[in-house]
């Protein structure tokens, strides 16, 4: 089934060097940007992490630092991603969890200012989940019934994932083929940083989602313990975890 899309939609997969959001980096990103007339076009590129890939990391995509020392770094190639990501919205296999919040990361390291909160996320992982609790291949086998050859190479994956999400929506007719039902279905929580540290309750309210507050107001924790503030704003948060928390703290200071 083609995509029914308002607006462009990225597909993508990055391959890292570790699993850390607020401090692994990017080696390779892929994307299929999906145009609403069906057109794809495919940009998968090598980064330069300047950091070394650990060697589990290494093992699982195979990319070595030898590979990718002669490569440009996220801030070499940050505006012109921004540019070609411009008014998409995003789809991926974990990506709520994992893609977004580490690229969003990356631009923010880049000083360069990407917001997807205003776009459409659709995590395919998570519908997957939600209808059969597999794996990427799993998932590939399930609905394409092929084998996943060169798993963890990005551009294979991105494929996979977009093969995936189109089956899907062959296969399950409560699913509509509209990208705003497809990330509100797939999203897990209601995320105010792209981490999930703090998230909107039924109310709308910003509480935190982890550690001992958790379920708490955000705003309440701040006033009973000031101290919380300091110890997230120089803990080992995203950057981003610590924008979302500073604006919390900003709003309730001007109410």
């Amino acid at each position: 089934m083609h995509l029914n899309l308002k607006n462009p939609i990225a597909i993508f997969d990055l391959e890292t060097t570790g699993l850390d959001v607020a401090r692994d980096r990017i080696v390779e990103i892929s994307i299929i940007k999906v145009m609403p007339n069906g057109s794809e076009d495919v940009k998968t590129q090598r980064i330069n992490p300047t950091i070394p890939i650990s060697e589990e990391a290494a093992k699982v995509h195979g990319i070595t630092n030898e590979d990718v020392k002669d490569c440009p770094t996220f801030k070499e190639v940050a505006k012109d991603l921004a540019a070609y990501l411009e008014k998409c919205d995003v789809a991926g296999y974990n990506s709520t969890k994992f893609d977004v919040p580490l690229l969003v990361e990356e631009f923010l390291r880049a000083g360069v200012n990407v917001d997807f909160r205003n776009r459409h996320l659709v995590d395919v992982q998570n519908i997957f989940h939600r209808m059969e609790q597999r794996t990427l291949a799993a998932a590939y086998k399930f609905y394409c019934q092929k084998d996943l050859t060169n798993a963890h190479n990005a551009e294979v994956d991105t494929r996979a994932t977009y093969d995936v999400l189109r089956a899907q929506l062959d296969r399950y007719a409560e699913l509509q083929n509209d990208v705003a039902f497809l990330a509100e279905f797939s999203a897990k929580n209601r995320n105010v940083d792209y981490a999930g540290r703090i998230v909107l309750d039924a109310d709308g309210n910003e509480v935190i989602n982890f550690g001992k507050h958790k379920g708490r107001k955000v705003a309440d924790v701040l006033a009973k313990e000031p101290s919380y503030y300091a110890w997230m704003m120089n803990g080992d948060f995203t950057l981003d975890t610590k924008r979302a928390l500073m604006q919390i703290k900003l709003k309730s200071v001007n109410m």
